[in-house]
């Protein structure tokens, strides 16, 4: 297969990139990473990884002037695509202008295909984008299974299609495969596991989500809902320490009491409770390996009252008390 990409108006590529559609496990991996410092290009940098039948790219990008970015894929390709953005500019309830953000996926199975993505001035955009041959996505995923039946079908048919009719909220787990990808510092055939298993493991999260949305209460929910349900989640990333309560996040989102936990809970999966208790947890083991604080220290940085409290939930979530961690 081959991909290729670039910034409208620019000569080079961003990259051409031409791979086996063949799985061959055998294939080392290939890293690059560029970046770009011209007008209109206010940020862009760029990773990417290839092996035998795979591509993977994590971009970051903000222009100072609407932009297009073109591409190119020759070959029956399958990709798994995220978007985040933040910095779009709203209007709240009174009309004042507000940043507003997202984050978005699905996958899709694109055969040859030219195309086009329209990038607002400002906004500050993260993609994330696995390729896949079709012979690397069976590989990974038996034609027979269950979990993309409908999918594969369109795939015989050789038609561009998406294995969910919408894009659908990205979900914390997804960010923290995405995450573990990109920061990974393994090298070699360690490298190359470790990333196929990861790909896995996002690949059967999306379809999880998807076969749970087909079936859920998400379809009742209004577009403009859905954002103020993930604008809920992202005022939760930031202030998880001290968050507000529910009826506080509420007026914030604008969204009744009753339709943003059930909202929450059919788009993330967890409860605000829950949600809220993941992000108090995970920053405090970051905290204690990290940053060596001690206990006491994490109680407080974690917005706990008593050190108590700290280890009764810890134990909870992780099933040894936070002084048991090993820094």
């Amino acid at each position: 297969m081959h991909i290729k990409s670039k910034i409208e108006g620019f000569e080079d590529w961003l990259f051409i990139e031409e791979l086996p559609d063949t799985f061959n496990a055998g294939t080392p991996l290939a890293e690059k990473r560029m970046t770009i410092k011209r007008p209109p290009v206010q940020e862009f940098s760029n990773y990417m990884l290839s092996s035998g039948g795979v591509f993977l790219m994590h971009a970051k990008m903000q222009f100072t002037q609407p932009a297009t970015i073109l591409f190119e894929i020759e070959g029956e390709t399958i990709n798994s695509q995220f978007i985040f953005y933040d910095n779009i500019p709203a209007n709240d309830d009174k009309g004042n202008k507000k940043a507003r953000g997202g984050a978005r996926h699905n996958i899709r199975y694109i055969p040859s295909l030219s195309g086009k993505y329209e990038l607002t001035k400002g906004v500050s955009y993260s993609y994330f984008l696995v390729v896949l041959s079709k012979e690397y996505y069976f590989h990974l995923i038996n034609k027979d299974s269950i979990l993309h039946a409908d999918f594969v079908e369109e795939i015989k048919n050789g038609k561009y299609t998406s294995i969910s009719a919408k894009d659908l909220l990205v979900s914390h787990e997804m960010r923290q495969i995405i995450n573990d990808i990109v920061e990974c510092r393994k090298t070699g055939e360690l490298k190359r596991l470790f990333t196929e298993a990861k790909i896995l493991e996002l690949l059967m999260l999306q379809m999880e989500q998807i076969q749970h949305d087909q079936l859920s209460e998400t379809n009742t929910f209004t577009p403009a809902e859905q954002e103020k349900v993930e604008h809920a989640r992202d005022l939760l990333d930031e202030q998880f320490v001290n968050p507000p309560v529910l009826p506080v996040l509420s007026r914030l989102v604008g969204l009744n009491e009753f339709k943003l936990k059930r909202g929450f809970k059919a788009y993330f999966g967890t409860t605000i409770y829950g949600y809220i208790t993941r992000l108090k947890m995970e920053h405090a083991r970051h905290l204690l390996i990290d940053k060596k604080l001690t206990v006491r220290e994490v109680t407080y940085e974690v917005g706990f009252k008593h050190q108590s409290h700290l280890s009764e939930a810890f134990k909870k979530y992780y099933g040894i008390l936070p002084s048991e961690v090993k820094q």
